[in-house]
């Protein structure tokens, strides 16, 4: 006899694992099946938390290789790659174990395997020794995440033309590495292996990095990294990508017509990501996709099959993964006659380099579009006490906020500790704040945070500080 449960989780990664857990504690019998053997997803095991590791310990490493310029004066930094690779890998599976106790704690069954639908009340399950489960559920909900997206006809393999999953496990740094495309993680990455001693090179075939981010920021933003020494092709089309031994030839043509070769140890394609729904026999059960293969949903996660629904990553919207989250959450509570709801208008979104890039709300480019009358407020790190003291000035906080009410709309922030600082203002438009009321909130002195308020002075033309 199949197991039955009233609710199956198909993939643990940020959405699958908290929608299972929330799901569990609203009294409702789930199971969570997950094909990686460990939970997590792409999140923990290749993609956030690794990477997080890595950013942090190649920031230490740059930092402490120019410590001299402080006054502390150390004879000879070395670089032990395996040793930090080690430090990553612990974090993540002390992490994945985290996740499996949880399960057991709320009683989440967990099962080890590829999913895929038998029937709309069935769920299939082939292990990794192809022994085949069985299960029964009422309400199903997909969350499989996503897969890295390559050039068309080019293939990761790794070891020389990678994906972000290859770039978080290289075995030496390389001495000059290309990345394709100037998104979130491309610059993470690229900024991992600048900072330990590789040449990089990215190559964007818009005018600007970091699409659908703020302009001003971006065009700071290239700014700082360039400084670092990362070098920067925009406009430029990648032809091809040849792979000899242990290097490759990319070839490019730029906006003028002139073609740059460039010969590399390694090739990053970090051209974006696309829903990973492949496995899941999806024809079976008559699920529709969108134009762009994403699972088609209502406003309640709901698929054209009642009983089955999707979050995160293999549904519209920004491939983060606590959008994933709160979708998790929302979709439980719903199932159990909740009231669940996501705000897509404070999603934040961060770049983990340094200095450090968070963005919510709208964008000036996007606020223009809609034809909504917007003020600026704008306050440069030069001018904060804490960034002064600890030589951490570049970047600025630029809120935007409605002309006539006063409502923040969006906020705008490349400096240090950005991805902290960016959930003041999340806290602020989900109450509906206007700028006045962040400028009239009381910031501790001296910290990063007073940029924020200083801003928040500035869209009334009233900064004390500047």
């Amino acid at each position: 006899m199949a197991e039955k449960f009233q609710a199956v989780v198909i993939g643990g990664g940020p959405g699958g694992y908290v929608c299972a857990i929330r799901l569990a504690q609203l009294g409702i019998k789930t199971a969570c099946i997950e094909s990686r053997g460990t939970l997590g997803g792409t999140c923990l095991n290749v993609g956030c938390i690794p990477s997080k590791s890595l950013l942090n310990l190649s920031e230490n490493y740059f930092r402490a290789k120019n410590f001299s310029n402080l006054g502390i004066e150390i004879e000879k930094i070395n670089l032990n790659l395996k040793k930090m690779m080690q430090n990553k890998d612990q974090a993540v599976n002390t992490l994945t174990k985290g996740i499996e106790f949880l399960f057991k704690k709320n009683k989440v069954t967990y099962y080890k395997g590829i999913a895929s639908f038998k029937s709309i009340n069935q769920i299939s399950i082939v292990d990794h020794k192809n022994k085949k489960t069985v299960i029964e559920t009422e309400k199903t909900i997909i969350s499989t995440g996503s897969e890295a997206v390559s050039l068309p006809g080019i293939k990761f393999d790794e070891k020389v033309i990678i994906s972000s999953t290859g770039a978080l496990s290289l075995n030496s740094v390389p001495k000059k590495m290309v990345v394709v495309g100037g998104g979130y993680i491309g610059l993470e990455m690229g900024s991992v292996w600048s900072r330990l001693g590789a040449e990089v090179h990215v190559i964007e075939f818009l005018d600007h990095i970091i699409p659908g981010m703020d302009k001003g920021i971006s065009k700071e933003f290239i700014k700082i990294l360039e400084k670092q020494g990362i070098n920067f092709h925009l406009e430029t089309k990648v032809n091809s990508i040849k792979k000899n031994n242990n290097s490759a030839n990319v070839l490019t043509t730029s906006k003028n017509g002139k073609k740059i070769d460039f010969d590399c140890d390694v090739v990053l394609i970090s051209v974006g990501r696309k829903p990973n729904t492949k496995n899941l026999n999806l024809e079976a059960v008559g699920i529709l996709l969108d134009n762009k293969k994403r699972i088609e949903v209502n406003n309640n996660f709901q698929t054209n099959v009642d009983s089955i629904y999707a979050i995160g990553d293999v549904i519209k919207g920004p491939m983060l993964a606590h959008k994933a989250e709160e979708e998790g959450v929302a979709i439980a509570e719903l199932i159990a006659g909740q009231s669940g709801h996501v705000n897509y208008d404070t999603i934040p979104g961060v770049i983990y380099t340094f200095p450090e890039v968070a963005s919510i709300g709208k964008t000036e480019e996007e606020l223009k579009d809609l034809n909504i009358k917007y003020k600026i407020g704008k306050f440069t790190f030069m001018a904060n006490s804490r960034a002064k003291a600890i030589n951490e000035t570049d970047g600025f906080v630029k809120i935007l906020a409605d002309e006539k009410t006063d409502k923040v709309l969006g906020t705008h922030i490349i400096g240090p500790n950005a991805g902290e600082m960016i959930a003041e203002i999340a806290i602020a438009m989900e109450f509906g704040a206007s700028s006045e009321d962040i400028a009239r909130t009381c910031h501790a002195h001296p910290t990063f945070s007073e940029a924020i308020k200083e801003a928040a002075l500035s869209v009334d033309k009233r900064p004390i500080h500047s």
